[in-house]
């Protein structure tokens, strides 16, 4: 039974009462229609709890904007842009990195751009900036669940490389507070395939400010560099934004559940306003925290992943990189949400 302004209903009564479900909770696709993100398919979802985000579908199925009871949860940025703005050299991921809740990074690398063998593999790899295909919408009762469900398939391949299938189901409700992401990777071609995945969740203000701490029950925690072993023991607080702030990126080993599931929370106590990330840690073992205090950019990006950022060859000879052999698939499972 769908619970609505502090009451609950039963589905009669809301069909009673409503001329279209719409009213309450939906999905709207829609096309953006001037300047870099001319051109951009996406689909707005509403729960009526006040939940409501955005889906590129042209962005690999990543989420822009998104809120909660008129408070934003996800940092922006301008950079922003459809597919066509990508520049995979170097450090051009910044030229179309909007931030949003939800980036894609991966299938088969992120962090750092690097050239082995031969092989260029770009900053965060290429997930984000592939259009899905097969995309596919759906609202509808499920008993006493109005359910919605927005679907589509990432392709990444490459003649003679890698031929990798994300195929991807963002959920939620009627009432929800938050949201479901479902993925699989299939390797659907005849080479073995090395495979990363790390979903660069973005949070900004009001959500993050002074007032904000990070809570996460871990069984370790350990700086990138030299610049986050500064903040080390600091790192779930927030001071005021500085012009100068230099990025720090620590790694955190969370403690899951006994249903196998992580939560790593953030809490506003002033406003109050908190959100939440909730994965499987057997897939996804190593939260990625990213802590930007600057000014005009300040946010807290919690990025649950499948290794440490780190050169390839060392993740070989750690036996961190994860291979999918052919015809073979991996399901990850996230939720992100906010406890108002």
């Amino acid at each position: 039974m769908p619970t609505l302004f502090n009451q609950n209903f039963s589905v009669d009564e809301l069909q009673r009462m409503t001329g279209s479900m719409d009213q309450l909770a939906g999905i709207r696709l829609c096309e953006y229609s001037s300047g870099r993100m001319h051109g951009m398919r996406a689909a707005d979802v509403w729960t009526g709890s006040g939940l409501r985000f955005t889906v590129l579908l042209d962005r690999g199925m990543d989420i822009g904007p998104a809120e909660y009871a008129g408070k934003p949860l996800a940092w922006l940025h301008p950079a922003m842009a459809t597919p066509t703005f990508y520049e995979p050299a170097g450090g051009g991921f910044g030229r179309t990195f909007g931030g949003g809740l939800l980036v894609t990074c991966g299938l088969n690398h992120f962090g750092p751009s690097e050239t082995v063998d031969g092989e260029f593999f770009p900053q965060h790899g290429r997930a984000s900036h592939i259009p899905a295909d097969e995309v596919n919408t759906h609202c509808g009762w499920d008993g006493d669940t109005y359910r919605l469900d927005v679907e589509g398939k990432v392709r990444q391949a490459i003649l003679y490389g890698e031929n990798l299938l994300l195929t991807r189901r963002i959920s939620t409700s009627l009432g929800a507070t938050s949201l479901h992401i479902e993925d699989r990777v299939a390797n659907q071609g005849y080479r073995t395939a090395s495979l990363m995945m790390l979903y660069h969740c973005n949070f900004g203000f009001p959500l993050i400010s002074p007032d904000s701490e990070l809570v996460v029950d871990e069984e370790s925690v350990s700086p990138r560099d030299e610049s986050a072993r500064a903040g080390l023991g600091k790192q779930n607080q927030f001071g005021a934004p500085e012009a100068d702030f230099q990025q720090q990126v620590f790694f955190h080993r969370p403690r899951p559940a006994a249903d196998g599931y992580a939560t790593a929370t953030l809490h506003n106590r002033a406003i109050p306003f908190s959100a939440f990330v909730r994965y499987r840690t057997a897939e996804l073992p190593v939260l990625t925290q990213w802590k930007n205090t600057g000014a005009g950019d300040y946010l807290c990006g919690l990025e649950p992943a499948t290794n440490p950022e780190a050169p390839r060859a060392k993740l070989r000879e750690r036996g961190e990189m994860k291979m999918l052999e052919p015809g073979e698939v991996i399901s990850f499972s996230l939720e992100i949400g906010t406890t108002g």
